[in-house]
């Protein structure tokens, strides 16, 4: 059973909830064409064949992209800033002179378009999906769990926003690279506190540098014991039935020889995504606490891939009135693209399909803030964390059995292999993968380092900055070890500065 302070309790059956977010897939793209397996599911199948043109603003022209089932390895990586999405979803180009503050429906028309501005010739990647039996790992949970069908990304943009959201239900306003708060972290209060306060447990489980540290709350030496390294900790966990209430699974984030990025993010090979998802279910499967778990795969966002399902653009509400910035200033007032979502039980029925959220407000959708929402839900939390929480579907009615299945697949099929090469180690950093260099620059002390933050994010490779980010947060746990030994107050955070003589030093946020 899952370790949960006295006093804590839940009336439903679900006492784990187990979440991995994987990186910048559509619906469509990843799922669409399964609808030729269930069709329950909205995807696409070739008798109602989707399409976008090259130029939008000329939809009957012969110079049309169909949205087809070839996808294996994806290389190079799509377009997909709140500007790029803008054009993929409403089918024109974002004017930064004179935007359009009514950009009028969502026609999902400028994928294509966008593609071939960003690089000729890489619409054919965009409008392309893949086939169920490329994805041997998602056939299986498809037909023996639920999936979503009407699961958004929170904001029409790129990844770090999207993440924040699933944790707290808003991104505090960022839209994109915010240095200042992905150094000092973000302040908003988070799932985590909600449920330490509620007396229920979590923890992180990272295979490299743990992305929930963009939170500020969660470097509190309070909570540093509820990171574990992945390899080390969370297979043992299962086994002995320790798993706390909730569990975040994070990914390699860098694409290494001996340890291939496994977040799904372009261009890594898919199947090292597929291959995570087979051992953390098989993990989970396994368990005693199998009965109390309820595991959750998501995106955090499109990725710049086609899907045809039109973005929601009304009645969704902004979390907390914080603005974006400039140029933008986005209102925080519509949702991204749609993102595959599963659903994973013995507590619910194979080949289940969720639609539209039931509420609680004629306009809700499923997104994001769904996660917080439902876990305040099962775990009977007090408040929500922002008015987007409090607005988002919940998704706890997917437990629809009185009795838990004994017939869930042990084991899932071996994932196909779909790069040729090997990974590209001297790759350029990706904008996601920059902003871990800057968290990490923050946490060892080296932010006010400008041409190092500069040669690391600009400059680098991978290998060296999977290596920046690692010694940079080991560096960061030896120091607040060190602290909670002095007996310094669990509330502190420890950061690494330069004094005035240049010398390395150890403050805690209360001496800053």
């Amino acid at each position: 059973m899952a370790e949960t302070k006295e006093g804590a309790r839940s009336s439903y059956p679900i006492k784990t909830i187990v979440v991995l977010v994987q990186e910048n897939r559509s619906f469509d793209h990843t799922l669409g064409w399964f609808k030729e397996l269930n069709r329950e599911i909205d995807g696409v199948i070739k008798s109602d064949q989707k399409f976008n043109p090259v130029l939008s603003s000329d939809i009957n022209s012969s110079h049309i992209v169909p949205f087809n089932d070839q996808s294996q390895y994806v290389d190079p990586n799509p377009g997909h800033s709140i500007r790029e999405i803008y054009e993929q979803v409403f089918g024109k180009p974002w004017d930064s002179v004179h935007p359009d503050p009514n950009p009028g429906p969502a026609t999902m028309s400028g994928f294509a378009q966008n593609a071939e501005r960003k690089m000729k010739g890489m619409s054919s990647a965009v409008m392309n999906g893949f086939k169920p039996d490329a994805l041997p790992v998602y056939k299986e949970l498809v037909q023996n769990f639920a999936i979503c069908d009407r699961w958004f990304a929170s904001v029409p943009g790129a990844t770090q926003p999207n993440r924040l959201f699933v944790h707290s239900a808003t991104s505090h306003g960022t839209t994109n690279n915010e240095r200042k708060l992905l150094i000092e972290g973000f302040p908003q209060k988070t799932i985590f506190e909600s449920l330490d306060e509620a007396g229920f447990t979590f923890g992180v489980y990272y295979q490299c540098f743990p992305t929930t540290l963009v939170y500020r709350n969660l470097r509190k030496l309070k909570y540093l014991t509820h990171f574990h390294e992945y390899g080390l900790q969370f297979k043992k966990d299962c086994k002995e039935g320790k798993l706390p209430n909730y569990v975040v699974v994070e990914q390699r984030w860098y694409d290494l020889f001996l340890n291939p990025a496994n977040d799904d993010h372009p261009s890594h090979d898919v199947s090292q995504g597929q291959k995570l998802v087979k051992e953390v279910y098989e993990a989970l499967r396994s368990s005693p606490q199998w009965n109390e778990i309820l595991f959750i795969i998501t995106y955090d966002e499109h990725g710049g891939f086609y899907d045809h399902v039109p973005t929601p653009v009304e009645g969704v509400p902004n979390p907390d009135g914080i603005l974006g910035p400039p140029p933008y200033h986005f209102e925080f007032n519509r949702l991204g693209v749609r993102v595959p979502t599963f659903f994973i039980s013995p507590w619910i029925e194979p080949g289940t399909v969720i639609h539209e959220p039931k509420g609680p407000y004629p306009k809700s959708q499923y997104e994001h803030s769904s996660i917080p929402a439902t876990v305040k839900q099962i775990f009977k939390l007090k408040d929500f964390l922002t008015k987007r929480d409090s607005w988002a579907g919940t998704f706890e009615y997917v437990i629809t059995r009185d009795s838990p299945r004994q017939d869930c697949p042990e084991t899932l099929s071996n994932p196909i292999k779909m790069r040729e090469t090997v990974a590209k180690e001297d790759a350029e950093l990706s904008d996601f993968q920059e902003e871990l260099v800057i968290v990490a620059a923050g946490l060892k002390g080296d932010y006010k380092n400008e041409e190092l933050i500069h040669k690391l994010c600009k400059e680098t490779c991978v290998a060296d900055a999977s290596k920046y980010v690692t010694n940079a947060f080991e560096k960061f746990l030896q120091e607040s070890r060190k602290a909670r030994e002095r007996g310094c107050d669990e509330n502190d955070i420890v950061y690494c500065v330069d004094d005035d003589d240049k010398h390395h030093v150890v403050k805690l946020l209360s001496q800053i």
